[in-house]
C-alpha cells in the first residue's frame, strides 16, 4: 500500500533541454508515498545544469527543481486532488426557454467545427505577411534596403511606409501610432515594424524579412514607470478628482499611513492570436475579416490608411477565440497591414500571428504605480485620503487615458470618503503600447484601496473585515468622489450574508491555527468587496444598433453591433428575440457582426455589450411586433369570430394569441401571421437603436455621472502561497 513501484520525473525550463531526473526516479522506487525525501531533494538539486538568462538565474532554477517536487510530494495526496464543491444560487427556471439556452457556439468549440477568421482564410489561396521589426526599444532609422528580399522566392512585395496611400497611422484615439516607421523616424519599442513582407507562405515571408536591411542609430530608452516619472515623460496631463479638504483632514487625522504600491502588467493570452484577411474588390472596395472587438474601429483605420471612404470598407468579425480587451484596438494594425498588402497585390492576403510575435508586439494590461497618504481613526475609519496614480501607457496613447480615468473612478471601490483627492497621469515609455484588459483600469484602482484597507487593519491590529465594513457606503444617500449618487449600495447586506454563509470567522481561526503549526506553508484569508461602474467612460460610445429581418417562413435573422468572443453575447441576443417575438430558438439566426449591416458600432467592451446591443435588438423587435399585431388581430378575428384588438395580441411559443382571452384557444401560427403581413405589403425588416440615458462626465471639474449603474459583488478566498514552489493554491472560495 502506497509503495512507489514506478516513477517518471521530467522538468522543462530548467536546463537547455527538457530532461528526466533519472537518479531521483531510482531513489523513489520502493519507498512509501508521502514519507521522508531529503535524500531525493539533494539528488534533484544537483541532477541538472540550469541555464542562466533574463527570466531567472541558475541558482533560482536549481532551487526550484527541489522545491516544486517537495510541494508536490507533501500535497499530492491532499487537497490538490480533492474534487471542488460548488454551492450556487438556484438557476433560472427551466421553463423559461429563452433563459435556459446553451452557448450558441459550445458544440462548435468542443468539436472543432467553429470557424475563426483564419479557418476561413486558409480555405482559399491567399498570400501572407510577416513584419520586419527593429530589435531596439528606441532608435532612429538611418536607412532601409529591401533589394535582396524582393528577389527571393515566393515574395510578392516588400512594403514600406512610402507605399501607404493614406495616413500612416493606426492610433485609436490620438494619431500617434505609425503603422510602419519611416526614414529618419524613430522606432519607439522593441519590435516596432518598419516594413512588411508579402509572400506565398509564412516560411518564405520570414526568410525574406531577415534579408531586409535596416540601419538604425540607438537612442536612450525610457523603461519602467520610475524612469518615466523621473524623466517627466507623460502622455497626458493630470486628471484630478477631489472632494472636501484632503490636506486639512490629513493634518488633523489621529493616525496616518504613507506608502506606495506597484502593480505589474499582464498578457491577455487569448487562445486565438490576432488574425485578419483582406480582399480588394472590383470597385476598389475592401472586404476585411478581423478578429476584433471593434469592427467599426478597424473600418475607420483601414479607410484612413488606404485613403478610402468608409462605405468602401466592410469589416466582418465572425467570432474570436478570446479577446479580454486585447482585441479592442490592437487588431487595427494587423487588419491595416493585410489591407495594404491586398491593395498593392490585388490578391487576398491573410495573417495569423504566431504566439511569440503576438506577445512581443501587442499591448498588455497597464502596470500602475500608486503613492498614497491616508488618515484614519482608532477604529479604522478613513478620515482623509490622497492617492496619486501613474500608469505605463507604453509608446503610444491607445486607450490609456480612458483606462486611467476608470482606475480613478474605482479608487473608492465600495467605500465612502468625505475628504479625498485622487489624481493620475499616463506615462510614456519605450515599450509596446498597453491597451484594454478585463476591468479596463478598474481592478488596478480597486487593488490600491484594498491594499490601503489591509494596511490600516495591520497598523491597528484590527480584523480587516471590520475595517472594510466601517468604511462602506451607506445603502443610499451618499455620492462618489466625482459626485455620482450611489442609490442602491448593496455591499452591506451582501457582506453580512457571505460572512455568515461561508463561516468566515471560523475559517479565519482555522487559518491562524494552521499557520501556527505549519513550518513550510502558510495560508491567508481575504474577503473583498467590488463596486464596478457599468458604461463606457467616453459617454458617446454608449450607443448600439440592430437590424432584424423576418422572412416569409417566419424565420428571423438578427444583426447587431456586438462581437462574440466566447462570452455568450449572441446567445443573449437570441434569448431577447425569442421573448420579444414569442418564437423558438430554431427560428432565430444571429449573424456574424459586420459593418455593412449595423454601422458605427461601439466596441464590445466595458461590460456593456449585452446592455447596449440587447436594448437595440429589443427596440427592433418592438417595431416588428407592432407591425405584426394588427395582421394577427385580423387573422384571429377572421378565423374565430369575435373582434380581437391589435393591442390584445400576444406572441408566445410560435403562436399569435388573443391576450384578452375573448376566445379560448384562439391562436394563429407566427409563420402564418408573417406570410399574411407580406401579402399585405408590410415591411418585415426593422432597425433598432439605443443610447444610455442620463450619463456624462466633465473632466475639467471632476464631476458627473459616468456610469448608468453599479454592479456589486463580494468574494472570499483562502489561499496558500507557494513558499517552496512557484504556484499559489486556492483552498476554498465563496462568491456573491
Amino acid at each position: 500500500h502506497d509503495v512507489i513501484v514506478g516513477a517518471r520525473l521530467a522538468y522543462g525550463g530548467v536546463a537547455a533541454m527538457p530532461l528526466r531526473a533519472r537518479a531521483a526516479e531510482a531513489l523513489l522506487l520502493g519507498r512509501r508515498f508521502g514519507g521522508a525525501i531529503e535524500d531525493v531533494l539533494a539528488v534533484l538539486t544537483n541532477e541538472f545544469t540550469p541555464i542562466d538568462d533574463v527570466r531567472a538565474s541558475k541558482e533560482y532554477r536549481r532551487g526550484l527543481v527541489a522545491s516544486v517536487f517537495a510541494s508536490f510530494w507533501t500535497r499530492a495526496r491532499g487537497e490538490v486532488h480533492e474534487d471542488p464543491e460548488f454551492v450556487q444560487e438556484p438557476p433560472w427556471p427551466s421553463d423559461v426557454r429563452s433563459r435556459a439556452l446553451s452557448h450558441d457556439c459550445a458544440r462548435g468549440h468542443v468539436t472543432g467545427a467553429a470557424l475563426y477568421v483564419d479557418d476561413t482564410a486558409v480555405k482559399r489561396s491567399m498570400l501572407t505577411v510577416w513584419p520586419v521589426t527593429v530589435p531596439h526599444a528606441h532608435a532612429r532609422i538611418v536607412s532601409r534596403d529591401a533589394t535582396v528580399a524582393r528577389g527571393m522566392p515566393g515574395v510578392a512585395a516588400v512594403l514600406f511606409c512610402e507605399d501607404i496611400p493614406g495616413a500612416n497611422d493606426v492610433g485609436a484615439v490620438r494619431k500617434d501610432e505609425a503603422l510602419l516607421a519611416g526614414p529618419d523616424a524613430e522606432v519607439c519599442f522593441h519590435g516596432h515594424p518598419v516594413a512588411l513582407v508579402v509572400a506565398d507562405t509564412v516560411e518564405n515571408a520570414r526568410r525574406a524579412a531577415r534579408q531586409v536591411l535596416v540601419e538604425v542609430e540607438p537612442l536612450p530608452a525610457i523603461l519602467g514607470l520610475q524612469a518615466a516619472i523621473a524623466a517627466g515623460s507623460f502622455h497626458t496631463e493630470r486628471h484630478v478628482i477631489a472632494r472636501g479638504d484632503a490636506a486639512g483632514a490629513l493634518a488633523n487625522s489621529k493616525h496616518s499611513l504613507q506608502g506606495t504600491l506597484h502593480i505589474g502588467g499582464q498578457e491577455h493570452f487569448y487562445l486565438e492570436t490576432h488574425a485578419a484577411f483582406a480582399e480588394r474588390g472590383e470597385d476598389d472596395e475592401l472586404q476585411v475579416w478581423s478578429s476584433t472587438q471593434h469592427p467599426s474601429e478597424v473600418q475607420a483605420v483601414v479607410s484612413h490608411v488606404l485613403h478610402l471612404p468608409r462605405n468602401k470598407v466592410v469589416v466582418t468579425s465572425p467570432r474570436m477565440g478570446g479577446g479580454f480587451g486585447g482585441k479592442e484596438t490592437q487588431g487595427n494594425t494587423w487588419a491595416a497591414l493585410v489591407a495594404l498588402a491586398a491593395w498593392h497585390t490585388h490578391r487576398p492576403v491573410r495573417v495569423q500571428l504566431d504566439r511569440d510575435l503576438d506577445m512581443e508586439l501587442t499591448g498588455k494590461r497597464h502596470p500602475f504605480h500608486a503613492r498614497f497618504d491616508v488618515g484614519f481613526d482608532d477604529h479604522g475609519k478613513v478620515t482623509a485620503l490622497d492617492v496619486q496614480l501613474v500608469s505605463d501607457g507604453g509608446w503610444a496613447l491607445d486607450l490609456s487615458e480612458s483606462i486611467l480615468d476608470r482606475a480613478l473612478f474605482h479608487l473608492d471601490n465600495a467605500y465612502h470618503f468625505a475628504d479625498v483627492r485622487l489624481q493620475g497621469r499616463v506615462a510614456k515609455t519605450n515599450v509596446t503600447s498597453h491597451t484594454a484588459f478585463r476591468g479596463f483600469g478598474g481592478p488596478q484602482g480597486m487593488v490600491v484601496i484594498e491594499d490601503i484597507m489591509g494596511r490600516i487593519a495591520q497598523r491597528l491590529g484590527l480584523n480587516p473585515s471590520e475595517v472594510r465594513a466601517r468604511n462602506f457606503y451607506a445603502p443610499s444617500g451618499q455620492t462618489t468622489p466625482y459626485g455620482q449618487a450611489v442609490p442602491d449600495h448593496r455591499i452591506n447586506a451582501m457582506w453580512t450574508r457571505l460572512h455568515d454563509s461561508a463561516s468566515i470567522a471560523k475559517r479565519r481561526a482555522q487559518v491562524q491555527a494552521f499557520n501556527e503549526t505549519s513550518a513550510h506553508s502558510k495560508r491567508g484569508l481575504a474577503v473583498t468587496p467590488v463596486k464596478f461602474g457599468i458604461s463606457f467612460t467616453a459617454s458617446f460610445l454608449n450607443q448600439a444598433g440592430a437590424l432584424l429581418h423576418i422572412y416569409r417562413d417566419g424565420s428571423v435573422q438578427v444583426n447587431h453591433g456586438g462581437t462574440e468572443m466566447g462570452q455568450g453575447l449572441h446567445a443573449k441576443m437570441l434569448g431577447i428575440v425569442m421573448r420579444e417575438l414569442g418564437i423558438g430558438a430554431d427560428a432565430v439566426r444571429v449573424m456574424k457582426t459586420a459593418t455593412d449591416k449595423v454601422p458605427n458600432p461601439s466596441a464590445t467592451a466595458a461590460s456593456s455589450g449585452a446592455d447596449l446591443n440587447g436594448a437595440a435588438v429589443k427596440a427592433a423587435c418592438e417595431t416588428l411586433r407592432a407591425r405584426l399585431q394588427p395582421v394577427a388581430a385580423a387573422l384571429l378575428t377572421e378565423k374565430f369570430g369575435p373582434a380581437v384588438g391589435a393591442a390584445d395580441v400576444v406572441f408566445l411559443n410560435g403562436w399569435a394569441r388573443d391576450g384578452a382571452g375573448s376566445v379560448a384557444a384562439a391562436q394563429v401560427a407566427f409563420a402564418d401571421v408573417v406570410e399574411a403581413a407580406y401579402l399585405r405589403q408590410t415591411s418585415l425588416s426593422a432597425t433598432g437603436f439605443y443610447k444610455t440615458p442620463d450619463i456624462g462626465y466633465d473632466k475639467k471639474t471632476g464631476r458627473g455621472t459616468p456610469f448608468h449603474y453599479f454592479a456589486y459583488g463580494v468574494a472570499a478566498a483562502e489561499v496558500e502561497p507557494g513558499m517552496r514552489a512557484a504556484w499559489t493554491s486556492c483552498m476554498t472560495s465563496a462568491i456573491r
